[in-house]
C-alpha cells in the first residue's frame, strides 16, 4: 500500500524541485569510414546549449533539461546531421552517436540547418520519419506503434480493434517490416497469415529509436513491398550501468533491462505479458485472448572499423472462446459461432555484421523466422462429437535468410548493390468444411513446401549543381524455383528512378517512377486438391504494381514541414478467388488465413489519390502533425472490365494530432481522426440459410455477384492524452491518462446475421427443414475508453 501512497502523493504534488541534470555523452563519426570527427560543433536543437567534440570524436553535455531533444552537428566539409530524438533524464546518462555525410562541394560558412524530416536520394518522396517523443506520447495509441503509424497521411484508420497497414489505397499484405535491417514477416501479435495485421504490435517502443515508413520510393535493397516499407531502428542498451524500466498500460505489463556487457558490447532485453483474459472473462465477453512476448539486441563494436549486432523478437498468443457464458447475447452468440480457438507462436532471430571500410560499408545479414498457426472450430463449439470438427489448421512458416550488400560514396556519387536468398519450408495441414458450388465439400490436404528464393539489386545516387538536383535509379530482380515462370528473374526486373531539384534551400520538387513485385502468400503456393499444387499449375505470378509519385516540400523552418504529394498505383496479376469471386486485395483485415484457396493471377487494379501534410516537430514545445489524403482504391470486375471500388476505398482521411508540454514536466496531446465510409460486401441471405452451408462455417456467406456494392457510414473519433513525468535523481516515474473514443462515436459495422430461434430456443426451420430462418442485428461499436499507463525506470 505504501507504493501507491507514494504514487498518488507525487500526482497530487502541485510544487517540485525540478533539476537540471541530465547528461549526453556522445561520438560524432563519418557515416561512410565510422572514423570519429574531432572539433565538430554540436548544440541542443531549439537552445544555445552547445560543446565541440574532441580529437576522438567525443562530446558530453552536462546540466540539460529532462525530456525529448535532438542534437545538431556542423562541421567544415560535411553535411549538417541531426540526430534521433532521445530521452535525456536526471537518473541515466544519455548516450548518442551522430552520423556525418561528407560533403562533395566546398562550405565556406557553417550553420546548422538540418531537419528533423528525412529524405534520401533513394527516396525523396512518400518518406516519414516517426521519433520516440511522437510514439510515447501519441494519443490513442497507448504506445503500439501500428496505431502511432496510422496517424500519418496516407494510411487509413477504422474503427476495429486492429492494427493493419492500410497505405495509400493498398490491402494489409502490402508492406513489409525490418528491424535494425533484419526483415521481420509480422509486427502484431494474432496475426492474420497470408497478410500483415493483427490485433496488438509485438514491437516494444521501450526498444525503438525512429521509424522509417516509406509510402513509395523503395530503395531497391528493400523487397517484397507493394505499398509500404518500414524500418523500425532500435536502441543500442547503456553503456555504462544496468538500468530497468518498468510500464503498465492498457493491455499489458512489460519489464525492460539494459546495460554493458563488458567494455565493448551492451544489451537490452524486454518482456510483456497481457492481462486481457482476466479483463475479459470479469466483462463476460465471448473471447478471451492472452499475448506475451520477448525482444532483445546485443551490439559488439569490435573495433572502429567493424560491429556485430544480434537480435530477437518472438511472441506466443491464445485466443480462446469464452464459453462459459450462461445465457450469451445476440452479438455475443454470433461471435462464439463464427471465430475458432488460435494457438500462435512466432520468432525471428538474427544478426547483422558491419565492415567500414575506405569509402563505405559492407553489411551481412542472417535471419531465421517461424511462424506456427493452429485453429480449431467445432460446430455449436461442442467438440464431444467428431463429427462437429468444421476446422482443423495446423501451418509452418519458416525462412532462412541472408542478404549480403555494400554501400560506396565516392565524390557526388553513392552507390548500393547486393543479393539475397532465402530457404523457405513451408507446411500445412488443413481439413476444413467448405461451401461451394452448391454443395458442402471437405477440404483436406497436407503440404510440405520447400522453396529457394533469391535477388539481385542495385542503386546509384549522384548530385548535381551544388546539390540542387539529385537523380537515383536503382533495379532489382526477383526470382524463386516454384515454377518455371517464377524462376526467370528477368519477369520480375523493377526498375525505379527519383529525382529532386531544390528551388532553394526551403521548397523542393521530388518524383519517384518504380516497379514493384511481391510474392503470393505461401497460404496460395502451398495449396492443394488431390495431391496437386493446384495454383501452380494455375501458372500464378508475382503480384506486379507500378507507381507514380510526384510532391512539393516546404520547409520555412527547421522544425516546420508543409508537403502535397499525388500518387498513382496500378496492380497487375494479383491472385483473384476462384471461388469466392473476388481478389485477394480485398481481403485481410480479419482474423485468419488469407489465400488457403485456388487462385487465379488475373486481378488487374489501381489506387490514387493527393496528400497533404502540416508537420511540426518539437517547436517551442509542441509536436504537431494534421494530414488530408484523397483515395480511390479500385479493382476491375472480370466480367465486366470494369473497375469497382476496393475494400479500402476510404476516399478521404483526415487526422489531426498534437502534443504539447506545459511547465513541470506536464503535457497534454489530442488526436482527430476521419475517415470516409469504406465498401462491403451485402450477406446472401438465401445461400447462407441452407443448412449445410451455415454448418460449414457457423456464419453467413457473401455475395459474390454484389462486391461491394454497398458502403458505411463515415469514421471519426476524439482520443484525449496527458502525462506527467518526474524527473528525479536515481528515479524517472511517468503517469499518463488516454482516454479513446472521447465523445462514444458509434461506428457502423457489417449486421450480424444470426439464426432465430421459437419461444422454446429451438431453432427455426423452413422449406421441408432445409434451412434456417434467419435474421439480421444491428452492429455498431463504440465506447470510451480510459487507460491509466504507469513507467518507472532507474
Amino acid at each position: 500500500m505504501k507504493f501507491f501512497h507514494t504514487i498518488i502523493l507525487l500526482l497530487l504534488t502541485t510544487t517540485f524541485l525540478y533539476a537540471q541534470n541530465g547528461v549526453v555523452r556522445g561520438t560524432v563519426v563519418d557515416a561512410t569510414t565510422n572514423e570519429p570527427l574531432p572539433f565538430v560543433n554540436v548544440v541542443v536543437m531549439g537552445t544555445l546549449t552547445g560543446t565541440v567534440s574532441d580529437i576522438d570524436g567525443n562530446f558530453q553535455l552536462f546540466n540539460l533539461n529532462p525530456g525529448f531533444i535532438r542534437l545538431s552537428a556542423s562541421f567544415i566539409g560535411f553535411r549538417d546531421a541531426i540526430s534521433d530524438e532521445f530521452q535525456v533524464t536526471n537518473a541515466n546518462v544519455a548516450n548518442i552517436t551522430i552520423r556525418m555525410e561528407e560533403s562533395d562541394q566546398i562550405i565556406e560558412e557553417v550553420t546548422v540547418t538540418a531537419s528533423p524530416f528525412r529524405r534520401t536520394e533513394e527516396s525523396p518522396v512518400s518518406l516519414r520519419s516517426i521519433s520516440i517523443g511522437e510514439i510515447e506520447t501519441n494519443p490513442g495509441a497507448n504506445r503500439d506503434i501500428s496505431k502511432v503509424i496510422q496517424s500519418f497521411p496516407g494510411v487509413a484508420s477504422s474503427p476495429s480493434f486492429r492494427n493493419d497497414l492500410i497505405i495509400r489505397g493498398g490491402g494489409p499484405s502490402e508492406s513489409v517490416f525490418y528491424l535494425d535491417g533484419i526483415e521481420v514477416p509480422n509486427i502484431n501479435h494474432f496475426a492474420t497469415q497470408g497478410a500483415s495485421g493483427g490485433a496488438v504490435g509485438i514491437i516494444n517502443a521501450d526498444f525503438i529509436r525512429e521509424v522509417r515508413y516509406y509510402g513509395g520510393a523503395f530503395p531497391a535493397n528493400r523487397g517484397d513491398a507493394l505499398s509500404g516499407v518500414l524500418e523500425f531502428n532500435q536502441v543500442d542498451g547503456n553503456n555504462e550501468k544496468l538500468r530497468f524500466r518498468g510500464s503498465l498500460g492498457a493491455a499489458e505489463v512489460a519489464a525492460t533491462l539494459d546495460g554493458p556487457i563488458g567494455e565493448k558490447t551492451t544489451f537490452i532485453v524486454s518482456t510483456r505479458r497481457s492481462y486481457l483474459n482476466f479483463l475479459f472473462s470479469i466483462l463476460e465477453l465471448p473471447f478471451l485472448p492472452t499475448f506475451n512476448d520477448m525482444q532483445f539486441k546485443v551490439r559488439t563494436r569490435i573495433d572502429q572499423k567493424n560491429e556485430i549486432s544480434f537480435i530477437g523478437l518472438g511472441a506466443i498468443d491464445l485466443f480462446d472462446l469464452n464459453t462459459g457464458i450462461e445465457e450469451p447475447d445476440e452479438q455475443q452468440e454470433f461471435i462464439l459461432s463464427n471465430i475458432a480457438v488460435n494457438e500462435q507462436w512466432t520468432y525471428t532471430l538474427g544478426a547483422v555484421y558491419r565492415h567500414f571500410h575506405g569509402n563505405g560499408v559492407f553489411s551481412a545479414a542472417l535471419s531465421r523466422n517461424h511462424l506456427n498457426n493452429r485453429s480449431t472450430k467445432y460446430f455449436e463449439n461442442d467438440d464431444s462429437d467428431p463429427l462437429n470438427l468444421t476446422l482443423d489448421y495446423l501451418s509452418n512458416e519458416i525462412e532462412n535468410k541472408i542478404r549480403i550488400e555494400n554501400t560506396n560514396r565516392i565524390n557526388a556519387w553513392r552507390f548500393n548493390y547486393g543479393m539475397n536468398a532465402d530457404a523457405v519450408t513451408y507446411t500445412n495441414d488443413t481439413y476444413q468444411k467448405r461451401f461451394f458450388g452448391g454443395r458442402q465439400v471437405e477440404i483436406d490436404y497436407s503440404t510440405d513446401l520447400n522453396l529457394l528464393r533469391w535477388a539481385l539489386f542495385g542503386q546509384v545516387s549522384r548530385n548535381f549543381l551544388a546539390n540542387q538536383i539529385s537523380v537515383s535509379l536503382g533495379t532489382r530482380f526477383d526470382a524463386n524455383n516454384y515454377s518455371a515462370s517464377m524462376s526467370n528473374m528477368f519477369e520480375q526486373f523493377s526498375p525505379r528512378l527519383s529525382a529532386s531539384y531544390n528551388l532553394s534551400d526551403r521548397f523542393s520538387i521530388n518524383g519517384n517512377v518504380g516497379r514493384y513485385y511481391q510474392l503470393p502468400p505461401y497460404t496460395s503456393l502451398g495449396y492443394k486438391i488431390d495431391g496437386v499444387y493446384v495454383n501452380k499449375e494455375n501458372n500464378l505470378k508475382y503480384i506486379r504494381a507500378n507507381h507514380y509519385i510526384t510532391g512539393v516540400e516546404y520547409k520555412p523552418r527547421q522544425m516546420i514541414q508543409f508537403t502535397a504529394e499525388g500518387f498513382l498505383k496500378t496492380y497487375a496479376d494479383y491472385p483473384f478467388s476462384v471461388n469466392n469471386n473476388i481478389s485477394l486485395a480485398n481481403i485481410g483485415n480479419d482474423f485468419g488465413v488469407v489465400g488457403d484457396e485456388e487462385v487465379l493471377s488475373i486481378a488487374e487494379g489501381r489506387a490514387y489519390g493527393l496528400e497533404l501534410l502540416a508537420r511540426i516537430n518539437n517547436q517551442k514545445n509542441l509536436n504537431a502533425n494534421i494530414s488530408y489524403t484523397l483515395v480511390r482504391s479500385e479493382f476491375k470486375d472480370i466480367e465486366s472490365g470494369k473497375y469497382i471500388p476496393s475494400s479500402w476505398d476510404s476516399r478521404h482521411l483526415v487526422t489531426a494530432f498534437g502534443t504539447y508540454k506545459f511547465n513541470k514536466e506536464w503535457s497534454f496531446g489530442a488526436k482527430w481522426r476521419f475517415a470516409g465510409g469504406l465498401p462491403y460486401t451485402p450477406y446472401d441471405l438465401d445461400k447462407s440459410s441452407l443448412i449445410p452451408a451455415w454448418e460449414a462455417a457457423g456464419r453467413a456467406y457473401f455475395d459474390e455477384d454484389r462486391i461491394n456494392s454497398e458502403r458505411f457510414g463515415v469514421f471519426h473519433q476524439l482520443d484525449f492524452r496527458v502525462d506527467k513525468a518526474f524527473y528525479l535523481e536515481k528515479i524517472t516515474a511517468k503517469f499518463y491518462i488516454d482516454i479513446q473514443n472521447a465523445y462514444n462515436y458509434q461506428s457502423e459495422s457489417l449486421d450480424i446475421v444470426i439464426r432465430d430461434r421459437d419461444d422454446n430456443g429451438n431453432f427455426i426451420l423452413l422449406d421441408n427443414d432445409t434451412r434456417y430462418q434467419l435474421r439480421l442485428v444491428e452492429n455498431r461499436s463504440g465506447t470510451i475508453l480510459p487507460t491509466l499507463g504507469i513507467i518507472i525506470e532507474f
